[in-house]
């Protein structure tokens, strides 16, 4: 794992640190975690020069010298803080410095060495951290795919119920790699079942017999999920006893009592079910149990959808507290304009999902910068500029979002074409993202920062009327201007600051 994060670093920009530092060439050589040559090492003897440092390097911490052989001397350090498991070492061969006798310059070597080696560890951890929020991030994005999904096929109409949720287990069971996808009642003798096979089942009637015996009122007793991994686990003498699959089954309740199951399951050849997947199974139990009950299957499905959305909100906000409601109140906002210019449901929506996740791509964005309260310098601007890329990186990968992209992505382009990330201009701006532009833009001025307070309704409309042709697309300005004109509610569920009128 280390390896591939190192493959990520750029090391020509710690070389010229290095020789910047010490005011003459001096190379250094990277090696990875098992001492192999990673970096700078162009010699036919640095492939044993990493074996004897990394077996070295477990005995001690901090610069170390190696005496290769008579005529090659090394300087050494493990990248990060030390240990018994190092991610790799940084090296330099001081044959010439030794040549040199010069003890101080042989030190500041070695000191240069030490930071080299400190840096490169800290972006190390940095990538690791970067790379496990990614990871989980896209273990959220997994879900709400799903849900989508769920939620498409929810909104078939009641008379085809039948094909639709059969068709629902189908995409299921292939969306989620699955051999075998089914729901089982027992109580109605229910038992649908869709396959994505990756092997023949030869006795597919007695596992789906199963599915309604044992395993059913082992859950109804139990009401928790329940996965089965590996063939020696104790509780297959009583379930699927004698059947080599991996089972992950998942409670559908009805009040306090369960009275279906979700059953998701494998060949053994294939990886065990993880939290993971028992997480989706219990989402699909979910939206199964509402599909099949008919009873607010749309409700609920918006609804948790909303709150996975919002969850991954909160994480971006979480980062800065002044930016708490930021997307929510630019996603009324947006939701606003657009039914004032009389968008289409579809449109609607997808303005809905665009303007709410607008700025996901700041999760990657270091605290340090995103929550500095001084001026941002170049760099740090260039860095926030990246985070629009990013939110599309991000959300591309989700099918059902395809509609919100465009807005998400260009909501920081400007009208005179100064924005980026692309700088667009006029028109070429899409729609969605014109409007997302008056909205982050209102709710940027009235909003409380680290460094100044909100301003009132009224400078901010000024603001933005200044602009308008400018930064901002003047039909949307106008509009905006329409809706504030009267006096919507919002302004006072938002607390927005108002300017008192002047005494007669």
């Amino acid at each position: 794992m280390t390896d591939q994060l190192l493959r990520q670093i750029d090391f020509s920009r710690y070389q010229r640190w290095f020789d910047r530092s010490l005011g003459y060439a001096c190379p250094i050589k990277v090696l990875g975690a098992a001492g192999n040559p990673f970096w700078g090492c162009n010699n036919d003897g640095d492939a044993e020069l990493g074996r004897l440092v990394a077996q070295a390097s477990r005995k001690t911490n901090g610069v170390q010298r190696l005496d290769i052989n008579a005529h090659t001397k090394v300087l050494y350090r493990q990248l990060g803080p030390g240990g018994p498991d190092p991610r790799g070492f940084a090296a330099v061969v001081a044959n010439k410095l030794e040549a040199s006798a010069d003890i101080l310059e042989i030190d500041r070597v070695a000191d240069a060495l030490d930071d080299l080696a400190s840096g490169i560890g800290d972006e190390l951890e940095a990538k690791a951290d970067l790379d496990k929020v990614t990871e989980e991030l896209a273990e959220c994005y997994e879900e709400l795919h799903l849900v989508y999904s769920l939620d498409r096929h929810n909104r078939i109409s009641v008379e085809h119920e039948a094909d639709s949720f059969q068709k629902m287990l189908q995409d299921t069971s292939a969306h989620l790699n699955v051999d075998v996808v089914a729901f089982v009642r027992p109580r109605d003798d229910l038992c649908m079942y869709a396959t994505s096979l990756s092997r023949e089942i030869n006795n597919l009637d007695l596992v789906l017999v199963e599915m309604r015996g044992d395993l059913f009122r082992f859950i109804q007793s139990s009401c928790e999920t329940l996965v089965l991994n590996e063939e020696s686990d104790p509780r297959r003498s009583y379930i699927f006893t004698d059947m080599p699959y991996r089972v992950l089954a998942c409670p559908i309740r009805t009040g306090r009592r369960v009275d279906a199951l979700v059953v998701l399951l494998n060949h053994m050849h294939k990886p065990p079910f993880t939290n993971s997947d028992m997480h989706l199974g219990e989402v699909l139990a979910n939206q199964v149990s509402a599909m099949v009950n008919q009873v607010l299957m749309l409700d609920s499905s918006a609804k948790f959808t909303k709150q996975l959305v919002m969850a991954m909100v909160e994480t971006v906000e979480a980062k800065d507290p002044y930016t708490r409601g930021h997307s929510e109140r630019v996603n009324h906002l947006s939701v606003e304009i657009g039914k004032a210019l009389g968008l289409a449901e579809e449109e609607l929506l997808d303005l809905h999902w665009g303007s709410l996740l607008h700025d996901v791509g700041k999760i990657g964005i270091p605290d340090v910068i995103l929550c500095k309260s001084a001026m941002l310098t170049k760099d740090e601007y260039t860095f926030i500029m990246v985070h629009s890329e990013r939110s599309y990186e991000i959300l591309r990968h989700i099918d059902q979002l395809k509609g919100a992209l465009p807005g998400a992505r260009h909501h920081h382009e400007r009208w005179d074409g100064n924005g980026y990330p692309h700088g667009l201009a006029g028109e070429r701006i899409p729609l969605h993202a014109r409007i997302m532009a008056v909205a982050d833009t209102y709710d940027s001025i009235t909003s409380s920062r680290a460094y100044r307070a909100g301003r009132p309704h009224e400078l901010a409309m000024a603001e933005i009327a200044r602009a308008s042709g400018t930064q901002l697309d003047p039909s949307m300005v106008k509009t905006f201007a329409k809706i504030c004109k009267a006096e919507p509610e919002w302004l006072k569920r938002f607390n927005i600051l108002r300017e008192r009128a002047s005494p007669a």
